[in-house]
């Protein structure tokens, strides 16, 4: 339970707000790289932390992101031309570049200075995975781009969904750090099963545990924290634990334990205080892993033109029950709702735009979920008193720790003997050792 005024440090992130702030320090999501597939094409409508922008591409391939109202007389942008790596209004035919700046004013006096006096707002950019990342901080502080976790080798086959979700960004990610829901929401999407760790057969994941309720263990890290939750296997349930462990990347990642297919990533890019873009990553970089694009948005029932809207808009909402199937669930599924993303959103909207934390009652499930509020509203305590923003070099160099590529990091899951260490599994170092890990324990928990 937190207070109001913690919860809104936690979820607030227009303005001033210090969590957006935070935010804005760090490389995050604008729009899919596919959303851009031209150059010169049409500009898209960008939401970002309560800022509406426009994305584009230019002539020269570069993507702009840039205010998306022309100085003059604010008319929209994303219905303007684009033309010679620049942006030209409608209205009156003012031109605007890469960096917000006017180029042409036809509308203009030869002679008149407006244009070297004006300029709208403008962010970097970079392509990497699938997705435009922009920087919306102070350029002072702009770090250079690194590889997000799910591309950690150039090549890494990546499949996203991206959905709007019509809540607050931390709701969205106390859901993606929240193992214990798995094992009732996604019951009929997740069966249990005689095998050594999750295996993914094409539409369904087995799992070798009917255990609902994990111990879950947290560890504080220089990035975040993790968590593990330990759940009793079917056999060798005397010797072994099953045991999956995310990782809760500041401030908007979640990695989530992989599959014998993939690796999942979720990013909550916050829209605005009441609304998120979700992105649902699944990655690998093994041969033989990753799963194709479209099949993986139409196993997840959000295919653009079919179960989305242009915006990523879903078709169901609270007014008609997010078209829950009834009879479906009489017939043995559990939600009646169709696809692991559209099973959890509906947890998340129903809560309320922002929800009211002071009402809730916590269990030992929720430990993870505590963490997380915990890390974060700090964090947000620190950046009003003047600290850096949490996961940034910066941060790092004055807590006098490591500092961490998102790319050096791992979750995990399988099988380990009881008392084995799982604490130190969270590198992709120590993944290579994972095999003997589960044969021999580790050092042994305190």
């Amino acid at each position: 339970m937190l207070t109001e005024e913690e919860n809104n440090l936690l979820c607030r992130v227009e303005g001033d707000a210090p969590m957006g702030q935070i935010m804005r320090r760090h490389w995050m999501p604008a729009c899919l790289s596919e959303e851009l597939p031209e150059p010169d094409g049409a500009p898209v409508a960008v939401r970002l932390l309560g800022e509406d922008l426009v994305a584009w591409r230019g002539t020269d391939g570069r993507v702009g992101l840039t205010d998306r109202h022309c100085a003059h007389r604010r008319a929209s942008l994303v219905l303007a031309r684009n033309e010679e790596n620049s942006l030209r209004c409608l209205y009156h035919g003012w031109k605007f570049n890469i960096d917000g700046r006017i180029v042409e004013m036809p509308s203009e006096p030869t002679q008149s200075a407006l244009a070297q006096k004006l300029k709208i707002t403008a962010y970097s950019t970079h392509e990497c995975g699938g997705i435009v990342w922009a920087y919306l901080g102070p350029r002072e502080t702009m770090p250079a781009f690194e590889p997000p976790a799910f591309v950690p080798v150039p090549d890494t086959k990546v499949s996203i969904v991206k959905i709007q979700v019509d809540c607050n960004w931390a709701q969205v990610l106390e859901g993606n750090i929240d193992s214990a829901h798995s094992s009732s929401l996604h019951s009929s999407n997740i069966l249990p099963a005689v095998v050594d760790g999750t295996l993914y057969n094409g539409m369904t994941n087995f799992r070798p545990t009917t255990d609902k309720a994990p111990r879950i263990l947290v560890q504080s890290t220089d990035y975040g924290f993790k968590y593990a939750a330990i759940r009793r296997p079917i056999k060798n349930a005397d010797t072994l634990d099953y045991v999956r462990m995310t990782l809760f990347v500041a401030p908007f990642t979640a990695l989530v334990p992989p599959n014998t297919q993939y690796s999942p990533a979720n990013v909550n890019v916050p829209v605005d205080d009441t609304h998120t873009m979700f992105y649902f990553i699944v990655w690998a970089d093994w041969p033989g892993g990753g799963i194709d694009q479209e099949a993986y948005r139409k196993r997840s029932y959000a295919q653009v033109g079919i179960h989305l809207d242009r915006h990523y808009r879903k078709a169901g909402n609270a007014e008609n029950n997010y078209l829950q199937d009834r009879q479906a669930m009489k017939n043995g599924d559990f939600t009646g709702l169709r696809g692991v993303p559209n099973q959890d959103i509906p947890m998340w909207e129903t809560m309320g735009p922002i929800a009211d934390r002071t009402r809730e009652v916590l269990g030992a499930s929720d430990i993870a979920v505590g963490e997380f509020r915990r890390v974060m509203v700090d964090a947000a305590r620190r950046f009003q008193a003047g600290e850096p923003a949490i996961g940034t070099r910066e941060w790092a160099r004055q807590r006098g720790v490591a500092y961490v590529r998102q790319t050096e990091l791992r979750s995990f899951e399988g099988m380990l003997q009881k008392g084995a260490q799982w604490r130190e599994l969270d590198k992709t170092a120590a993944q290579l050792a994972r095999n003997s890990a589960i044969a021999v324990p580790l050092e042994t928990e305190n």
